[in-house]
């Protein structure tokens, strides 16, 4: 009689599982963008691993990852301009975790250290810059905001994350406080066009009597050319011919007779 092949073969199944386990728990993989840590017996090692296949000691090490993308996070502020007006702010950070700060922030933050350290400090940045200035400049100057909460920013954190750049979103004011802020910018507008309507007709007016006193020289020169040399009228008055003949130009203290016969004659020799 043949012996009862079941036990055999639930004996292979469970040596055969017991080894898929041990050859999972002795091999990892680390993904493309993140970095791999070697964790045995709760102590972590000092160098990070890089994407990839490797071998691990089976039930004792254990391989945390952690991210070294660029990655975006929300941060938003309630801050108080130098007038003393709240305003709320909503940034954009845009970070990352250097590959040589990957163990220290594994230590320290657990891996993720944007709610520990990168937030805390911006808004700590944020809430410096926008005490500077008064609520209508907030609005007006966000790049100017931007960049010097960046650089604040940078100085706070530190070189053991980078933030590559921090983008303000919304800049929020009280209902009460935007529509005075608008009407001061309408009436500044205002201002500025009256003023250039105004810069406009003085340089007209300006203009006209330059022009006047132009004319008027012009005149004045024509004048004196023709009391000092009447051979400059007749020249006029030969320009000005059109063809016909007689043409006899008026002249006398009271319009008598004529001053001057144009000829039509040959000129002299």
């Amino acid at each position: 009689m043949n012996p009862n092949p079941v036990p055999k073969l639930i004996a292979t199944a469970v040596v055969l599982f017991l080894v898929l386990i041990a050859a999972s728990a002795s091999s990892y993989i680390i993904e493309p963008g993140t970095r791999g840590l070697k964790v045995t017996l709760g102590k972590t090692a000092e160098d990070f691993l890089p994407e990839g296949f490797g071998l691990k000691t089976p039930f004792v090490t254990s391989i945390v990852t952690v991210n070294v993308r660029q990655r975006t996070q929300t941060v938003k502020s309630d801050c108080f301009s130098s007038d003393l007006q709240q305003v709320k702010i909503d940034l954009r950070v845009l970070f990352r975790v250097p590959e040589t700060a990957v163990v220290q922030i594994y230590r320290e933050f657990a891996g993720d250290p944007f709610d520990s350290l990168i937030a805390p400090r911006v808004q700590e940045a944020i809430k410096e810059v926008t005490a500077l200035l008064t609520a209508e400049q907030l609005v007006k100057s966000r790049e100017d905001i931007k960049k010097k909460t960046l650089i604040a920013a940078k100085q706070k954190i530190g070189s053991l994350l980078v933030v590559e750049d921090i983008v303000v979103r919304d800049i929020v004011l009280s209902n009460e406080l935007e529509k005075a802020i608008e009407a001061k910018m309408v009436a500044e507008q205002q201002a500025n066009q009256a003023r250039f309507t105004q810069m406009q007709t003085q340089v007209e007016a300006e203009t006209a009597v330059i022009s006047a006193k132009g004319e008027a020289e012009a005149i004045r020169v024509r004048g004196e050319a023709l009391r000092q040399s009447p051979a400059f009228l007749r020249w006029k008055i030969v320009e000005r011919w059109n063809g016909r003949s007689p043409m006899v130009v008026p002249g006398g203290p009271e319009g008598s007779g004529a001053a001057l016969l144009l000829p039509i004659g040959p000129a002299a020799p």
